[in-house]
């Protein structure tokens, strides 16, 4: 790290140490020390058990279920701004409530936009996440965002794998154009699962556009949280014939009854995903962080960590 910069401090909410630690490892640094106590009622407070005025301070924590984890990082940020911190970056692998980006029916929120909201006017200076559900959520910031794609740690896994006619798929519409980006990466055909939902977590009926007949097809997806879609989508595909069907997934949610269903899957540990499957690989996300941490801290530019766009 260049002297002449600010010092750099990494700090992990609870249900994120995991992951904090293993960006201080790759990082050659300790991983901050902080506190959080409970009040009888449910109520916490966080604290820094050590100084961070003038420092470039990274608060990671993903804003996964439940909501302590997003209202932890809130009290982090503004902890850390209260303590005279130079720069305060939250590092978020999973951006929460994403999947609210827009009123897609009368009288409804914008979750992702109020978050982003939150985030902002606590006091943070820049945000790190990793595939958003949607991209434009990055214009719901003021401050700058660093968007990572996940494509820099599933490609090389996919090229390990050296599956031979090969297909990319979408388990729905709207996750086409980073099936595509895959797609285009190893020159192979794409197909697309058009679903319909009954209601939120349940898929009404699913239909296939794209050959898939003695295929070893690969589905790409960001969130799983039931594996209802990427399931019902792997048996679909099976039934038009598909040699074989793995799925990679950037943000495990995993919610029950998702262990039971889900089939062949890779996934990240942008949150924890801890109950036991033997076909659930999970690959790590602490290098790509830290790299991004920094050089961001060294002003330096990160797009040459992307594989591609």
């Amino acid at each position: 790290m260049n002297s002449n910069l600010p010092p750099i401090k990494v700090f992990a909410g609870e249900s994120s140490r995991y992951l904090g630690e293993s960006i201080c490892k790759e990082l050659g640094i300790e991983l901050g020390k902080m506190n959080k106590e409970r009040f009888a009622d449910g109520e916490f407070e966080v604290g820094f058990e050590e100084s961070i005025r003038g420092s470039q301070v990274y608060l990671v924590q993903s804003t996964f279920p439940n909501s302590d984890n997003l209202m932890e990082l809130l009290l982090m940020i503004d902890a850390a701004k209260r303590a005279s911190a130079a720069q305060i970056i939250a590092v978020v692998p999973y951006f929460g409530w994403a999947r609210q980006d827009r009123k897609d029916k009368p009288r409804v929120s914008i979750a992702a936009k109020l978050v982003a909201d939150l985030l902002s006017v606590a006091g943070i200076d820049r945000l790190i996440t990793m595939d958003l559900h949607a991209d434009q959520i990055q214009g719901f910031f003021d401050v700058p965002v660093d968007h990572l794609y996940a494509s820099s740690i599933f490609i090389p896994y996919i090229e390990s794998l050296r599956l031979e006619n090969m297909v990319i798929a979408s388990p729905d519409v709207g996750g086409a154009k980073r099936a595509n980006t895959y797609a285009k990466y190893f020159d192979v055909p794409l197909v697309l699962c058009h679903k319909q939902r009954a209601k939120a977590n349940v898929v009404a009926s699913m239909t296939v556009i794209g050959d898939v007949e003695g295929k070893n097809v690969v589905l790409i997806d960001d969130i799983v949280d039931t594996a209802g879609t990427i399931t019902k989508a792997s048996d679909l595909l099976l039934s038009y014939g598909a040699k074989s069907v793995r799925a990679l997934c950037s943000h495990p949610v995993m919610s029950d009854p998702a262990t039971e269903n889900v089939k062949n899957c890779g996934l990240t540990d942008s949150i924890p995903y801890v109950k036991e499957n033997h076909k659930a690989t999970v690959l790590p996300v602490a290098k790509l962080f830290a790299d991004t941490i920094r050089r961001i801290h060294n002003n330096q530019s990160i797009s040459s960590q992307y594989l591609f766009k």
